[in-house]
């Protein structure tokens, strides 16, 4: 497991873009049968990847940095496929998880288990989890079931559909809230006008991006802007005082998870484009 401390917005006034990428952006998550995670201390936020081909990946607790006996033992965990078909076993309970599916899985499940359908075609798992305080039942959920919003529009470049999984009026949580937004073709912008919640953390997986294909995440502080250029499958980390959005040189997708005092979707400090620099 990787460690990332949290980070002064003064500070980070003065990073370079090696040190930028260094302390936000999450490369290599997908490996074949390896389980990546990387713990943030921004709300204790631990984002992760499995792929299992040959055989089935376990979902381990490091016990040097969690000091637990299993991952979720004092945990709660956001699971959305972005690979091909396979499953998640939860104590011995077998969940199928196609394109896009979601599984929550709630504190004090001891054992999980992720397995592809095949091999050759591995499922992608992605990962997001957050400290509980109670146990709520595992739920599956497919992107048909989450709960569609649908924001934005061509004329400026951002008609996007937003899908709540894990949110306060769909499966339900401790604190987690996880979701994607699939932007339509010939949209770039996501997130903008852009925001900052003070009261939670987020963290950003960008994928469905062609190879060639770039983001430009934007962060920092809405007067003190910078940028990240993140490829498929990079994920990167947005503290409460930082906005996070994005352009792109083409249509893209993203899951987005959030952690900190609520789960109000709307809870957010919108910031004017007059003012942003």
């Amino acid at each position: 497991m990787e460690i990332r401390y949290g980070t002064h917005p003064n500070d980070v006034k003065n990073y370079d873009t090696d040190k930028l990428r260094h302390e936000f952006l999450i490369q290599n998550l997908f490996v074949a049968n390896e389980l990546r995670l990387v713990y943030s201390h921004n709300d204790r936020f631990i984002t992760g990847g499995a792929v299992p081909t040959t055989g089935t990946v376990k979902l381990d607790a490091p016990k040097k940095d969690m000091g637990a006996d299993f991952f979720l033992a004092r945990r709660e965990l956001g699971i959305i496929n972005i690979g091909a078909k396979g499953t998640v076993t939860v104590d011995g309970t077998v969940y199928e998880l196609e394109n896009k599916d979601c599984l929550y899985v709630g504190l004090g499940a001891q054992e999980v288990l992720f397995a592809s359908a095949d091999a050759a075609n591995p499922a992608k798992f992605y990962l997001n989890s957050t400290p509980a305080h109670k146990e709520y039942p595992t739920v599956k959920a497919s992107q048909k079931e989450a709960n569609p919003r649908h924001l934005g529009s061509i004329e400026t470049s951002n008609e996007r559909t937003i899908y709540q999984y894990i949110h306060e009026k769909g499966i339900q949580s401790c604190q987690l809230v996880m979701g994607l937004t699939q932007l339509k073709p010939g949209n770039m912008w996501n997130t903008m006008p852009c925001h900052t919640h003070e009261r939670r953390m987020e963290v950003y997986l960008y994928f469905d991006m062609p190879e060639t294909g770039v983001v430009f995440h934007m962060m920092g502080q809405p007067q003190e802007t910078r940028h990240v250029i993140m490829r498929n499958e990079e994920a990167i980390i947005s503290p409460s005082w930082s906005i996070h959005s994005g352009v792109g040189t083409a249509a893209y997708t993203f899951i987005w998870g959030m952690a900190g005092e609520n789960q109000a979707f709307d809870d957010m400090d919108g910031v004017p484009m007059t003012e942003i620099r």
